[in-house]
């Protein structure tokens, strides 16, 4: 416990803590020849696994990066992507949203390359085995963890590895009661485990309330702050909770994560507020309320001035997180 008795926790915990999936998609391809498959499901984050074999991975409008045997590619933001045995590979198959495939002129398909969850392809052992997992969150605040990632990021086999062999991806895929529960807590496990290979590897660059966690006096406010956003936060509050003096938090707080500790709050509050915004039942007063605005007047004016657009708009577009998303 820290002095606030506020339990201490790591970054990535704290980033992580309260994420959940439900509704993960997992395809399982082994794959020899020339082939390519591109993904266009929307989903804020992705896994793709290389059991056996090279591939390339190329997010939209970036370069490609070249995956090999037991390395994990975490993509980032929902926009769309390849894999490919080669990068001028054209895809001959698409991926979208649910796990659906069709050809590239969207045409469905029954038995598609790249198969659907637990199946195989005739090729047996020899090839490429790859293994993908769409995650889609339906929960936690991912606006500050995608902020916090590359579109793309390769954890290399040396660094981390996939706590999934196949014996156990093999047994979590089998269509018995629980599949569903085991195949999302299973792509939760390997985004935990990847993303802590991400963030400790040698030379990382992380985000600066990231490094900030480890302060004595600025990481317990970071908690404080990420725990009970709703709570009604004052700058005199937090600096007596964190045992400081006003000026000091500030000043510290700001130096560190780069922004002022209120103006930080309500970024956090508002990245909080984007996600919510995509539960269609959740009305304006609850995610007010749910954030820590008075009422829905003030959450849509303070939503309004962050994003130039309000609540309601955001809410009936068809919305991807970015990398922007939340607070960097």
């Amino acid at each position: 416990m820290d002095p606030m008795g506020l339990t201490s926790t790591d970054p990535l915990t704290d980033l992580l803590n309260g994420v959940r999936t439900s509704g993960a998609v997992f395809h399982q391809s082994s794959l020899t020849g020339s082939w390519a498959a591109r993904f266009e499901d929307g989903s804020p984050l992705a896994l793709a696994v290389l059991v056996r074999g090279s591939a390339w991975v190329t997010p939209e409008g970036g370069d490609p990066v070249r995956i090999g045997s037991g390395d994990v590619a975490v993509l980032c933001g929902g926009a769309p992507y390849v894999i490919a045995d080669d990068p001028g590979t054209e895809p001959d198959v698409v991926i979208r949203h649910g796990g659906r495939c069709t050809t590239p002129q969207g045409e469905e398909l029954d038995r598609p390359r790249i198969p659907g969850t637990g199946a195989r392809d005739a090729e047996g052992d020899g090839g490429t085995l790859l293994i993908s997992g769409i995650h889609t969150l339906d929960s936690g605040t991912p606006g500050r963890l995608l902020a916090a990632l590359p579109p793309l990021a390769v954890v290399d086999a040396s660094v981390g590895t996939c706590p999934f062999g196949m014996p156990a991806f093999e047994e979590i895929t089998r269509e018995e009661p629980g599949q569903q529960l085991l195949l999302d807590r299973a792509l939760d496990l390997m985004l935990v485990t990847a993303l802590r290979a991400w963030f400790t590897r040698p030379g990382a660059e992380v985000p600066a309330w990231y490094r900030a966690h480890s302060d004595p006096v600025v990481g317990p406010a970071l908690r404080m702050l990420h725990s009970d956003p709703a709570h009604p936060w004052t700058l005199p509050a937090l600096a007596a909770r964190t045992g400081v003096s006003r000026a000091g938090l500030a000043r510290r707080f700001t130096a560190l994560v780069g922004r002022p500790p209120m103006t930080y709050l309500r970024e956090q509050r508002l990245a909080l507020a984007a996600d919510l915004l995509r539960e269609p039942e959740t009305t304006l007063a609850v995610v007010a309320d749910r954030v820590g605005f008075a009422n829905a007047f003030a959450f849509s004016t303070a939503f309004k001035r962050e994003h130039g657009i309000s609540p309601s708009e955001y809410r009936l577009r068809d919305h991807v997180p970015s990398r922007g998303t939340g607070t960097p």
